[in-house]
């Protein structure tokens, strides 16, 4: 249990999330979920009733992202949380390695993870763990028209970790079965790959 960044690009924040939300699993617990005032006026809020199954969520949505950050260190504090999710619009000082670093160490010593979607972001120097980039994708064939869009499709990277060796994933949501994401190696010589399955998702908004 530790500090995860993800940066999402430019259309991909949705995905973020959703990406977030399934590594958590279904039934993990309360989560406390923190948003900047940019990131929920670029994005929404989270579609609370799509979001049953992940358990008790607690909202906090704040103006400023060095008051997020606060809010972020002191849920890690509460072991009762499964998870801290934070998404935070832009790059700001309130983010810099001693802050993100005292994230990591909190998570660590609760055993509470916590989740950094960074929108519109630079990936500077930084304590976490684990970083990835989440890009969108052409969506898939639509299987009854083909000039219709299919499942949406984006390519998710970990570009940096502690413990495992970086690769490029291609995750595709299939809505039309049971909600779930998909992942498969980008490239043949990614084995990382083999053993991750189907991840099971909900939709993030």
């Amino acid at each position: 249990m530790t500090l995860s960044e993800v940066f999402a690009a430019s259309g991909a924040e949705a995905a973020a999330a959703g990406f977030v939300i399934a590594q958590l699993g279904c039934g993990s617990g309360a989560v406390l979920w923190v948003q900047d005032r940019l990131a929920q006026r670029e994005t929404g809020r989270p579609f609370l009733p799509d979001l049953a199954d992940l358990g008790p969520l607690i909202l906090m949505q704040l103006s400023r992202p060095a008051d997020v950050m606060i809010a972020a260190e002191e849920g890690l504090r509460c072991r009762a949380l499964a998870a801290v999710i934070v998404e935070i619009r832009g790059d700001h000082a309130a983010l810099n390695f001693t802050a993100m670093r005292r994230l990591a160490l909190r998570a660590e010593a609760t055993a509470v993870p916590c989740w950094l979607i960074r929108q519109a972001a630079t990936a500077d120097l930084s304590a976490a763990r684990d970083r990835w980039r989440i890009t969108t994708l052409p969506s898939a064939t639509n299987p009854d028209d083909a000039r219709a869009p299919g499942d949406p499709c984006w390519r998710v990277e970990l570009f940096r970790s502690r413990d495992r060796r970086p690769g490029t994933w291609i995750i595709r949501h299939e809505g039309g079965a049971a909600d779930r994401l998909n992942l498969v190696a980008e490239l043949p010589d990614r084995t990382l790959a083999e053993g991750t399955g189907t991840l099971g998702q909900r939709s993030a908004r």
